[in-house]
């Protein structure tokens, strides 16, 4: 039967179901470790999804890719869904800049009516803070070169720029890394340390993801998935990153130097 419209109806998969029985594996395998010290059942769970993440997206790359199941309303569709996927997680991060506002601009008797609170010794904004900054500015710009040389058709140029992108997202990381083991806090010390290690823990989360994002772009670039017409899931990745890069800026002027 010859399909006669633009739009992808997508085949029957099973990695919806695996997807989810690797997420209720996770989160129960999350409390049996809180609770008895046990590891075993979140790693089989985390085992799950990255084999239904890596299965998934190959199928989702090979109907983009192979079978042209992405055309022009699809791809409307799927800029519209990044659009809303990014906002969602702009209102995820407006909550805690909320929560940390809500401490330091009103700081209560517990706290030493003070902000930081008594006892707290905060990073130095200009150290580690800093540099991480100066990183992640630079990838925001090597992921922007990788864009422009993607539209100019010049493969090399995006393999290079998306290969030192990768590079600087794994720096960040490795340095938010001895930051957190330096930190003469904890994230039980009061309102300070918990929104503190929430806030640019789950930044630091969003980096991974997309150092991830971007590995798997620069391995389907080598792989010649990607023309100068047809890279949304470049375009996606870049978006994410520059997201990535404005959420930090927010967080290094108001948690780290303001906050300090």
């Amino acid at each position: 039967m010859t399909q006669q419209h633009p739009y992808h109806i997508v085949d029957q998969s099973p990695w919806p179901l695996t997807g989810a029985l690797g997420a209720l594996t996770c989160t129960i395998g999350l409390v049996v470790w809180f609770h008895f010290n046990c590891q075993l059942l979140i790693e089989f769970g985390l085992i799950i999804v990255l084999l239904t993440m890596y299965q998934w997206w190959r199928d989702v790359a090979r109907e983009s890719t192979y079978q042209g199941c992405h055309t022009v309303p699809v791809n409307i569709g799927l800029r519209e869904g990044m659009i809303l996927f990014i906002t969602s997680e702009v209102l995820f991060f407006f909550a805690f800049f909320w929560a940390f506002f809500h401490s330091s601009l009103a700081p209560t008797i517990e706290l030493g009516s003070c902000w930081p609170p008594t006892g707290i010794d905060p990073i130095n904004p200009f150290h580690v803070p800093l540099l991480n900054t100066a990183v992640l500015l630079a990838s925001g710009v090597t992921v922007t070169w990788a864009h422009h040389s993607l539209l100019a058709a010049n493969r090399t140029e995006t393999i290079q720029a998306l290969a030192l992108t990768v590079a600087l997202g794994l720096y960040f990381t490795a340095l938010q890394l001895f930051e957190y083991n330096e930190a003469p806090f904890t994230i039980a010390d009061a309102a300070y340390g918990s929104t503190f290690f929430v806030a640019t823990g789950f930044h630091g989360l969003h980096v991974i993801i997309g150092s991830s994002f971007l590995t798997i772009c620069l391995l389907r670039q080598i792989r010649f998935h990607f023309s100068a017409n047809h890279h949304f899931g470049f375009e996606a990745a870049a978006w994410y990153w520059h997201f990535v890069d404005v959420v930090w800026l927010f967080l290094f002027i108001s948690i780290y130097w303001w906050g300090s």
